[in-house]
């Protein structure tokens, strides 16, 4: 016969204080920082580089975008990001990286379940709502421009 012992609050409290893993801000803080300084440091020197090769800023600053997400997404499929994100946290999560790791992740767990059904329906489970809103935004925003273009009105 197997007998329960009850817990009293204070063996509780023990049991919790034993299993609750043990997290230093300070330590977090500045490892998000290094992780997100050298993400953004690469960034840089990939523009910088593009620069100096004769490519325009803009189209540089494009070609920098790009290079960050297909890295994020490059890194994702490897299982690699989400080791970076373990030990740089927000760091990793918040440039447009995350952005990235986000829509890859889920199409790349759901891949066994086939190529319409897995990759093709949870790619937009992140990406699809910003999607949408991104671009009702933007409609929006447009119609109100033309508005203010058709009745003389300015903004500074």
């Amino acid at each position: 016969m197997n007998v329960k012992k009850k817990m009293t609050p204070e063996e509780y409290a023990a049991y919790v204080k034993n299993v609750t893993p043990v997290h230093s801000v300070p330590l977090n803080m500045v490892k998000a920082f290094f992780t997100g300084g050298f993400i953004c440091a690469a960034a840089q020197a990939f523009l910088y580089i593009l620069t100096e090769n004769g490519v325009e800023r803009e189209a540089a600053a494009s070609w920098t975008t790009l290079f960050l997400i297909v890295t994020a997404v490059l890194l994702t499929g490897l299982n690699l990001f989400s080791k970076i994100v373990s030990f740089g946290g927000a760091g990793a999560l918040v440039p447009i990286t995350g952005f990235a790791n986000s829509v890859a992740a889920p199409a790349i767990e759901y891949k066994k379940e086939g190529q319409v059904f897995g990759i093709g329906c949870k790619i937009f489970t992140i990406a699809g709502p910003v999607i949408l809103y991104g671009t009702f935004t933007s409609w929006v925003l447009g119609i109100l421009y033309c508005l203010f273009q058709w009745t003389n009105i300015y903004w500074a």
